[in-house]
């Protein structure tokens, strides 16, 4: 049981043997928590089919069918997370699965140079390599210590921030709507209840604050004109693309080199995740448990490249939502991953979702990926940093890692396979965290003042 206490959370000691993370709870609180996981991810899961179709310049049936597989993927994703499939797939804790935006750039170059079918076909090919590497890469996980881990969680929720932002003033700086006062304090209004909410509730009405703030923010939305019903009304009651949509699937080299490289990078940032989440909930994850976890990563890149979705990773967002609330079921989890294929299956389901306005959704969703980076914080204070150079890797990685989301095309004139690791400030963080770690403290380890470490 959990005990909230301020925005603290601290678990009691029952006589029952079962961990929280293996813990029931009653419907009604499962289907609550539930729908709250779902309602972080959402806007973040669709975002990649919509950025992707866009691009491209599929009509919107035809991108109306990559967010219904994409959802669809992701909730048997998230599903195979929590509950788990034997010793072969899930990693069983609260892990929520949703669509890498690792994959945008690599998507688009080689749809526009080989097609649609190469796109599917350089997927269903990273996935099984990922299928191939889980184990071996679940070994390196002596390698990705709180230093590494930490950093890369600081990251993560540093660079979210951006979509963040986008979501609460809008996408596009050149609209006469970007910014407005009236998304602006809608997003803050919603944000000022999650605060009142977290500060006041207690017990599981303190757990479901986030979800509660988004509720009062639709209702609120609706007389400024926010929410528009008319997908709902055109979204059929069952719709998904039949397997291989875009035609058989082909294989060029070039493009299945470039998936896999967004399958090493997928592994890292759900490497850093799962290891943050099993902290939160007090079971960190084996070597076993992690490559099963990576496994249903690939598992999800093979599902994306038959369904026309896309690869999945743990979504960070919920890792903050787990941390914040302190509710560490991982059944809650398996129920988002249910109504996530409902809603895939369902696209009147995925409508009504997708009415919630992104300020409303933007108000929350700020807290979630600032609360990311809180937990590298924490991660990094377990970190030894005088005697050697650990504040120094923190600050390569962090400085160089951070440029793209700054400067999101100074790498623009780099080749288009370098722009994949490059181009995203998660890969370039694990990367360099990953490399300075191993070269600092592992390559002719030895102990001396840190210049940069404060007297």
């Amino acid at each position: 049981m959990i005990i909230a206490s301020g925005t603290c959370y601290r678990p009691l000691m029952t006589e029952s043997a079962v961990h929280p993370v293996d813990a029931g709870l009653p419907a009604g609180r499962l289907a609550l928590l539930g729908l709250q996981h779902m309602s972080i991810m959402y806007a973040g899961s669709v975002a990649v089919p919509l950025i992707v179709g866009s691009a491209l310049k599929l009509d919107p049936a035809t991108i109306g069918l990559l967010v219904n597989a994409d959802l669809l993927v992701a909730g048997i994703a998230t599903l195979i997370q929590a509950v788990g499939i034997g010793k072969l797939l899930g990693i069983r804790l609260p892990v929520v699965a949703g669509a890498t935006f690792t994959v945008v750039n690599p998507m688009i170059l080689i749809a526009s140079q080989y097609g649609l079918p190469a796109v599917y076909g350089a997927m269903l090919a990273s996935g099984v390599f990922g299928l191939l590497i889980a184990k071996p890469f679940a070994k390196l996980i002596r390698f990705f210590p709180p230093l590494v881990t930490g950093t890369l969680l600081l990251v993560i929720g540093v660079s979210l921030l951006g979509p963040g932002a986008a979501l609460i003033a809008g996408h596009d700086t050149t609209a006469a709507d970007y910014a407005a006062p009236s998304h602006l304090g809608l997003a803050f209004g919603v944000l000022a209840l999650l605060v009142l909410f977290t500060r006041v509730l207690r017990g599981f009405a303190n757990q479901i604050g986030p979800l509660l703030a988004l509720a009062i923010g639709l209702v609120a939305a609706i007389p400024m004109g926010l929410v528009h019903w008319d997908g709902l009304s055109a979204a059929g009651w069952f719709g998904l693309a039949s397997p291989f949509h875009f035609g058989a699937p082909t294989f060029p080299i070039a493009a299945i080199l470039s998936m896999c490289v967004v399958m090493l990078v997928t592994f890292t940032e759900s490497t850093a995740d799962m290891i943050a989440v099993g902290e939160i909930t007090g079971r960190p994850p084996t070597d076993a448990d992690l490559a099963r976890g990576l496994a249903t990563d690939g598992v999800s890149a093979v599902l994306g490249g038959v369904m026309n979705s896309f690869p999945d990773t743990a979504f960070a967002q919920n890792v903050g939502l787990v941390r914040m609330t302190g509710v560490r079921s991982r059944w809650v989890v398996a129920v988002t991953g249910g109504i996530l294929v409902l809603m895939g299956l369902v696209p009147k389901v995925g409508a009504f979702i997708a009415a919630i306005p992104e300020p409303v959704i933007g108000g929350v969703a700020v807290v979630m990926f600032a609360m990311v980076a809180a937990v590298g914080v924490q991660n990094l204070r377990t970190v030894e940093f005088s005697g050697n150079h650990n504040t120094f890797v923190v600050a390569v990685a962090l400085g160089v890692g951070l440029l793209p989301a700054f400067a999101p095309d100074i790498f623009k004139h780099f080749p288009a396979w370098l722009q994949t690791i490059c181009g995203s400030s998660i890969t370039v963080t694990a990367v360099l965290a990953f490399a300075l770690n191993l070269l600092f403290n592992h390559l002719g380890r030895r102990r001396e003042p840190d210049l940069l470490s404060a007297p």
